[in-house]
């Protein structure tokens, strides 16, 4: 059985862009994004790594360590980065992990022999502070990701960590959230001073807590 939600994110060694890093020492106490690509010099995945440097500051400014995985070596690795950062006008300053044995594909199952026998998988990772995973998903070959929403399910998932709240269908930063159900009508008016909107006993909206 593959990795599953809650499960705690192997770690590991590795040869980087940045130098050598274990996985858990790097995240240290903040929060990760972890993202397979199939191999270097792919188009979809320029696109991707450089839109992941475009968004640098908004990954720091939530505490979130990103670090990219390919199944090539350094060398191939830090010329991608400089035509990565040509065309796409940015300057890639996060960790390309160089995974040739393919040690950090097999730990995550980022190998699906439906798709390919050899090369990994796009798939993403976020991991929290306590190194469990919090979400995981797998993107076909032409479909690029949407880093805008990987940045809003951080924003859920760290409001959520420390409320007792939930985030309603296309929430976005500063919209209203919903009470979890079990936190009782009656505590909930002293939870959130804010105020509640009762649509239903167990639908019961809240201006987000934090802000």
């Amino acid at each position: 059985m593959g990795l599953r939600l809650g499960d705690i994110a192997p770690n590991f060694k590795a040869k980087t862009t940045a130098g050598d890093i274990d996985f858990h020492e790097y995240l240290g106490t903040s929060w990760g994004v972890l993202f397979s690509h199939p191999a270097d010099f792919t188009p979809v995945c320029t696109t991707e790594l450089g839109r992941t440097a475009q968004l640098e500051e908004e990954f720091k400014k939530r505490n979130v360590k990103v670090l990219a995985v390919s199944v090539d070596g350094l060398d191939k690795h830090q010329s991608w980065v400089k035509d990565i950062n040509e065309t796409q006008h940015c300057t890639v300053g996060f960790p390309i992990i160089a995974d040739e044995n393919r040690e950090v594909a097999g730990l995550y199952d980022m190998i699906h022999p439906n798709a390919s026998a050899t090369f990994t998988v796009r798939s993403l990772f976020i991991i929290g502070p306590d190194k469990t995973i919090k979400l995981f998903i797998t993107y076909p070959a032409s479909t690029g990701r949407n880093f805008f929403e990987v940045l809003r399910v951080i924003d859920s998932l760290q409001l959520t960590a420390n409320y007792s709240v939930a985030t309603p269908a296309d929430w976005k930063e500063g919209e209203d959230v919903i009470v979890v159900p079990a936190v009782s009508t009656e505590d909930a008016k002293i939870k959130f001073p804010k105020g509640l909107n009762i649509v239903k006993p167990y639908l019961r909206y809240t201006p987000q807590p934090n802000k």
